[in-house]
């Protein structure tokens, strides 16, 4: 899926207006955050989140730098995830939430992420999860499209600039090439800590940002509990991608 990129502000401006109204968003990210940041790196450096939206993370990792491609008064600094303004090896970990699947060519930003990163740095990533109900959800219940794994361009045309940038969703682009293993040719300089599939009930049935909300705020607990039930058997009911890269 193609379309203007300045689709892409406006969406950030629809989701802020949801994030005002609606609570259990804010519950169902900071838990997500929270499970990224057990996996973050030791090494030296700044800790960048890209696509950071609402900027949540800093309820979890104050000293997270927030950027995304417009600037908004809650944001640290505008980004572009294929011509960062940082110095070489200058970042310890990278995170990203729903931003993978955006990457036309993962090729070329996965480069950009290398030369920012130390040895040992991290590229943390949180993406849809395809077990058969997640596979269910982004099918048939949200707006962006899945993808199919041959459909991935891993690298960009020789006339092309980071500058023209679009706005792209294969929400199935981080299954296919981390949890489905068909590009591991491509990641020669990367080692793939984890591709951990989630069950992510309680993030699910929140609605996100495009969905109702399928349950009451009240009973979030209980839907953590039954997650727990769900969560050994992540191919029936992975919702959720948890991805740790680190580089060589």
């Amino acid at each position: 899926m193609s379309i203007r990129l300045e689709q892409h502000k406006d969406l950030i401006d629809k989701n802020r207006e949801l994030w005002e109204r609606k609570p259990l968003l804010r519950t169902v990210y900071v838990e997500l955050y929270k499970t990224m940041q057990s996996r973050l790196s030791t090494v030296p450096g700044m800790v960048v989140e890209l696509g950071s939206g609402m900027g949540s993370i800093s309820e979890v990792l104050p000293n997270c730098i927030r950027t995304d491609l417009f600037p908004y008064p809650w944001l640290d600094r505008v980004e572009n995830a294929y011509k960062l303004t940082f110095e070489n090896e200058s970042v310890s970990n990278l995170l990203m939430v729903d931003v993978f699947h955006h990457l036309r060519y993962p090729g070329n930003a996965l480069r950009e992420f290398l030369r920012v990163l130390p040895s040992g740095g991290r590229l943390i990533m949180m993406e849809p999860g395809l077990g058969i109900l997640g596979r269910f959800i982004y099918e048939w219940l949200h707006v962006e499209p899945v993808g199919k794994p041959q459909e991935v361009t891993w690298d960009a045309p020789a006339n092309w600039s980071a500058t023209d940038m679009d706005y792209y969703a294969a929400q199935g682009n981080a299954t296919w090439i981390f949890e489905q293993h068909r590009f591991m040719d491509k990641l020669n300089d990367w080692n793939l800590l984890e591709a951990r599939e989630i069950a992510a009930l309680a993030y699910a049935a929140s609605g996100g940002y495009s969905g109702p909300q399928l349950y009451p705020t009240g009973a979030y607990h209980a839907v953590k509990a039954l997650e727990k039930i769900m969560q050994p058997l992540p191919k029936l009911f992975a919702t959720r991608l948890l991805v740790v890269l680190e580089k060589k």
